[in-house]
């Protein structure tokens, strides 16, 4: 655990080109500024080192048993790839925003189902990269690695995973856990950021997620356009984009802490279970909570996917989330719980 505090950089984020899928994926406030955020988008880039704790930040994080740790700061350093692939039997695909869970979740599911301790794989990347690798035959390229996994389970926003089970693509889903927005902010909340509207603040530095990657994109539009309209959306996704006072994301979950504990970003909305995972952590981060008329609540949902490699133990651990036990870990870690009548199906 402390060689974790000690960590110095992390690994290179997927850096592939923005493609022109926003319109379908964004709610329609976005639609007219969508050619604006195409043309402004920034090149990915890592973020200079600084003071500040460094990614993996998930302790006890032992899906399979360790070789040899070769480890170099921000070059060679993958914190959202877990355990041997190719020994698994279960791969988890799950939304980069629980990595937090993660460990304390199979540890105790491992309990329950012994013949899986050190078999399990999972990757915590956004969704939408997620689909993507999906899509190109379950392949993902990381830098000179390509890795091929076919995943048992998706793991993401309610929307985007039924929207697959109409599709044929999974099955036997489960909700599991939900969650509220927050703007993370530096410890102390030097610039004394009450709420969106400051957002939209010139001498505000902003991280957002990339629309094109990370579907938490469309529900902070939509808070922002409930806290100040379609006015303070173009402010923060367009004009300060231009202006280059707002950043675009492509791993929120990594980048939107690391940047604030940097200095290089003041504030980012994320999920409010990041927020307690920092503060858990003691870094020097905290949070200011969007009041409910503007925020905006996700559900999580669990599917078998099709095909599933591993389908015994794929819905082994379906049930194991819609556990009792499952859904204290979540709530430990500041999720919450899914919506009444959102259980399995």
């Amino acid at each position: 655990m402390d060689r974790l505090r000690r960590m110095r950089g992390w690994g290179p984020g997927l850096a592939p080109a923005l493609a022109p899928v926003l319109a379908p994926v964004l709610a329609p406030v976005l639609a007219p500024v969508l050619a604006l955020v195409l043309a402004l988008t920034p090149a990915a880039s890592a973020a200079r080192p600084g003071k500040g704790a460094y990614p993996p930040w998930s302790r006890g994080n032992d899906p399979a048993p360790h070789g040899y740790v070769f480890r170099v700061g921000s070059v060679d350093n993958v914190p959202d790839l877990h355990g041997d692939p190719q020994g698994a039997r279960l791969n988890l695909f799950v939304g980069g925003n629980q990595f937090m869970v993660m460990p304390a979740l199979i540890r105790a599911f491992v309990r329950r189902h012994p013949r899986l301790r050190g078999r399990i794989f999972y990757e915590t990347l956004p969704p939408g990269i997620l689909l993507r690798q999906m899509r190109r035959r379950n392949t993902l390229t990381l830098g000179n690695l390509t890795l091929r996994v076919a995943p048992d389970v998706y793991e993401a926003g309610a929307r985007k995973v039924r929207a697959l089970r109409r599709a044929g693509r999974v099955r036997q889903t489960v909700a599991y856990a939900s969650n509220n927005l927050e703007i993370m902010v530096r410890r102390g909340n030097p610039l004394r950021i009450r709420g969106l509207a400051d957002l939209g603040r010139g001498d505000v530095r902003v991280a957002m997620p990339n629309p094109a990657w990370e579907g938490v994109e469309r529900q902070i539009a939509a808070a922002l356009q409930r806290a100040g309209g379609r006015a303070l959306v173009r402010r923060v996704m367009v004009a300060k984009l231009r202006a280059g006072t707002t950043y675009l994301t492509h791993i929120h979950h990594r980048q939107t802490p690391l940047r604030i504990m940097q200095g290089a970003s003041d504030a980012g909305v994320t999920w409010a279970s990041e927020v307690r995972f920092q503060e858990m952590l003691g870094h020097a981060i905290a949070g200011v909570r969007i009041p409910s008329a503007q925020n905006v609540r996700a559900v999580y949902v669990a599917g078998v996917v099709a095909h599933a490699p591993h389908p015994r133990a794929a819905a082994d651990w379906l049930r194991f989330l819609a556990s009792p036990l499952a859904r204290r870990i979540y709530q430990r870690f500041g999720f919450g719980a899914p919506a009444q009548g959102a259980g399995a199906r």
